[in-house]
């Protein structure tokens, strides 16, 4: 999973992990003893995590030298200062800065340079070369694919040289870096020293630091930037600029002494002068509460107390950047104070508004709001407008807190100061970050909105009220799910897992969105990130299930409802399911160009199966029977011997007579049978199961390959994890004998490598996922020879990204995807031993 764009995705995210996410030899050496020894370091942490658009991570492991980015890998900023004394410390974020234009690059206006589409004679990235019989035009360049951050103003196709004059004052030489969006390869250089060169490509722009030998050639007066670049595949676009980062307020970094992320919460641990300060982040996704989980409202707490016995002078801020309401970092935003009772609330949001106005995979929203809040009081201000006004702030020049303000998002803020005075014992504060999308979904033509506001009444100002009021019991909850969740993940397999599971938690469930359909049920849409952004797709939800199915079967009716509804609607026609409803957040029909027939309708019926046996009763299966039978009729017509075509695993490409594939319909059949059973239809069970071991049979016969079963019937010397099996043992079916999964689990431990499992003979890739319900076909201590290099691949990994469930068994590197809700199938050793009790 996923899909015909995956090759953009894959380099897209190796463009951005070269931008921001190599951790420096200080993110490196900063473990605490709780990130030392068996306890995992996450390869990034989540702070606000809510859903595929607001959902904020730490991509190191030091939260003060480093900006907060959206899952995306784009900078979304969270500042969190305290002042201690008279001296300021730094806890979330990089110190406030603004980014000025040296060279702009053509994100404010086109500019003009000479080019060519031949290639030039030696020497022309120098400054002495003579460029005058190359052509002129206005930059930036590229084709008109859609796929680029802007519209070119000249168009290219294959291969570009351009050159582009520019003036330097000499002023701040040191803090320059390359500003560059390229789209494929490329190659910089400034006065004929190579600046920077990727044959990957980078959708939005990213700065890109400057060698200090280029340094060098930088000269007050005439420079040359110099460019080449190439399109390889896709689309094509190339602008370059040079920016200067100015920082506004010197402030210290506190001293992060440890970092523990549980279930819902990510709490950090500093020493700022005298004092101590936790700073939590927690997201309450309660699975048992479901109005508290669809709303998107996370909790900040400062527990701030003296380290020496004494009493110190403390005001804390936090503050969160406009682009938590844009796409990108220049749209128009508004910041306001709003009108609220017993609390301080500031929003900001896109000056443009247009809800609903973008699709796709690498976007984020620009319509709604984003909010900050606290509870009202006279030590507590609202501070909103540009960075440098809230560093006038913090540095006693002025209070900022005019009605509103509006400008470019990157440099605008809205944010709280408490002032907690003298603080001598241990003192709580905490605001609330929130985001009102008013309508989040669009499902075939009708606008949806979230959960928490279907009413049509519920404003932004009363979820905060409720969030607020709600605080203490919530903080409680939380702590009594991440220390149940621990405990019981623990038992069921292991330490190591239970930190698998933690970490999967909240990812999984932020990769969904919660609305309600025109007649009040709920839908629960999953987002297909970094794959390819399709909206509810079918596999998607069946590898994520185990987590829904283990918490809240109603979620898990959710991730089924609008497959249904697509084909008892008549929208969709074929025999078998959609493989998705569309392109997220337009949920209006399948846009995925490839159906993948047996794939689909095995992981419907599974899937219902699976919540009828956890629910005790099959009446949500029954509400849509004739649509499984027919499902079922296809998978005995077209699925024990598939033909041709795609399965969830598509990145790896079609596959004929594919064996685990081949389980999945036999898996899906049988689970028809049990539906069957368990709704009275006695001959309809009885057929389907004596069917289903009859195909058990003769798949043992065609998939034999000596020691192990083929990946392909008829395919020798090859093999693959049959994780489909799973469900055989979860609803106790009894398809398949005992010796199947023994024979395959003894073959795979001769196959492990470093990081973890191989998915088939094909590549030494993987999927953890799958890995994880391979592991749970077997014994406990079964289960712990495959989970632990899971473990050391989520520990060690050098890729700082929310977790790749797509990696590289060899050297824990991710091949693609991240944030990914189908880690919520981590959770099947959990779901194994509530239903094999």
């Amino acid at each position: 999973m996923k899909k015909n764009t995956i090759f953009c995705s894959l380099l897209l995210g190796a463009s951005l992990f070269a931008a921001c996410n190599n951790p420096s030899s200080e993110q490196r050496t900063a473990t605490t003893k709780e990130d030392t020894g068996k306890a995992l370091r996450p390869p990034a942490y989540p702070l606000i995590t809510h859903d595929p658009y607001l959902s904020v991570w730490s991509f190191g492991d030091t939260l003060n030298i480093q900006q907060t980015k959206h899952w995306t890998g784009i900078d979304q900023p969270l500042y969190a200062l305290a002042k201690v004394d008279g001296e300021v410390y730094q806890l979330a974020g990089k110190s406030l800065s603004v980014i000025e234009d040296v060279v702009p690059t053509a994100q404010k206006k086109p500019y003009t340079v000479r080019y060519s589409y031949e290639k030039p004679a030696a020497g022309w990235e120098t400054t002495g070369f003579a460029d005058q019989s190359w052509k002129q035009g206005a930059a930036p360049f590229g084709d008109n694919s859609g796929d680029n951050p802007m519209k070119p103003a000249s168009l290219y196709d294959k291969e570009i040289w351009y050159r582009r004059e520019f003036d330097f004052d000499g002023q701040n030489k040191d803090n320059l870096k390359l500003l560059i969006s390229h789209d494929d390869a490329v190659e910089v250089f400034l006065n004929g020293e190579l600046l920077y060169k990727d044959d990957n490509f980078i959708l939005d722009y990213a700065q890109k630091p400057i060698p200090a030998n280029v340094l060098k050639a930088l000269k007050q007066g005439k420079n040359v930037l110099a460019v080449h670049c190439r399109n390889d595949r896709g689309g094509a676009f190339i602008d370059v600029g040079l920016v200067n980062e100015k920082r506004l307020l010197e402030a210290r970094p506190a001293q992060q002494q440890s970092v523990k992320l549980t279930a819902t919460q990510t709490a950090y641990h500093f020493a700022a002068g005298a004092v101590n300060i936790d700073l939590t982040f927690t997201s309450p996704l309660l699975m048992d509460q479901l109005e508290v989980l669809a709303r998107p409202a996370s909790y900040v707490t400062f527990n701030v107390r003296p380290s020496d016995g004494k009493s110190h002078d403390v005001k804390v801020w936090f503050a969160l950047s406009g682009t938590l309401s844009t796409d990108k970092p220049n749209q128009e935003v508004k910041a306001s104070h709003e009108q609220a009772n017993g609390q301080v609330v500031l929003a900001v949001g896109t000056k443009s508004q247009q809800v609903l106005g973008k699709k796709g995979d690498n976007v984020r929203i620009d319509w709604g709001k984003a909010y900050l809040a606290a509870e009202a009081g006279e030590t507590t201000q609202g501070i909103l407008g540009r960075v440098q006004d809230m560093a006038n702030t913090i540095n006693d020049k002025g209070n900022v807190s005019t009605e509103s303000v509006d400008g470019a998002a990157a440099d605008m803020l809205i944010g709280v100061q408490m002032d907690l005075g003298k603080v001598a014992d241990a003192t709580n504060k905490h605001v609330i970050v929130a985001y009102d999308d008013e309508y989040a979904i669009q499902y075939f033509g009708k606008n949806l909105r979230a959960w928490w506001r279907r009413d049509g009444k519920t404003t932004a100002l009363d979820m905060l009220k409720l969030a607020e009021n709600d605080y203490s019991q919530l903080m409680a909850a939380c702590n009594k799910f991440d220390e149940t969740l621990a405990t019981d993940a623990k038992q069921a397999g292991g330490e190591k897992y239970a930190q698998l599971c933690e970490l999967a938690y909240r990812q999984s469930i932020a990769a969904h969105k919660v609305v309600a359909n025109t007649n009040g049920e709920l839908l629960f849409f999953s987002k297909e990130n970094f794959s390819n952004g399709s909206i509810g797709t079918v596999d998607i939800t069946y590898p994520s299930a185990p987590l829904y199915l283990l918490y809240n079967t109603e979620l898990a009716k959710g991730l089924l409802r609008f497959i249904f509804e697509y084909s008892e609607s008549g929208r969709w026609t074929k025999p078998f399911p959609s493989h998705d409803v569309g392109t997220y957040p337009l949920a209006n029909g399948q846009t995925y160009g490839e159906d993948m027939p047996v794939e689909e309708a095995g992981n419907m019926l599974t899937v219902t199966a699976a919540i009828a046996v956890r629910d005790g009763k099959a009446d949500f299966a029954e509400q849509h029977w004739e649509t499984l039978t027919t499902w079922t009729n296809y998978l005995k017509k077209e699925g024990f011997d598939p033909a041709n075509q795609l399965c969830t695993d598509d990145f790896a490409g079609h596959l004929a007579r594919n064996a685990n594939l081949s389980i999945k319909a036999i898996m899906g059949i049988a689970a028809y049978a049990k539906l069957a059973e368990m709704l009275h239809k006695d001959q309809e069970a009885k057929e389907n199961f004596a069917l289903a071991r009859d195909l058990a049979k003769k798949w043992m016969e065609l998939a034999a390959d000596g020691d192990h079963y083929a990946l392909a019937f008829g395919q020798a010397d090859t093999w693959s994890q049959k994780y489909n099996l799973i469900w055989d043992k979860l609803l106790k079916l009894n398809i398949f004998p005992k010796e199947v999964v023994d024979k395959e689990l003894a073959y795979y431990k001769g196959k492990q490598q470093a990081y973890g499992l191989p998915l088939d003979s094909r590549k030494t890739y993987t999927k953890s996922d799958w890995i994880l319900w391979t592991a749970t076909l077997g014994s406990d201590a079964d289960f712990q020879t495959f989970v632990d290099p899971v473990w050391k691949y989520a520990n060690e990994t050098a890729d700082r990204i929310p977790l790749s469930d797509w990696h590289e068994t060899t050297d824990g590197k991710s091949v693609g995807f991240r944030a990914r809700a189908v880690v919520g199938g981590y959770f099947i050793k959990l779901l194994d031993k509530t239903m094999n009790k």
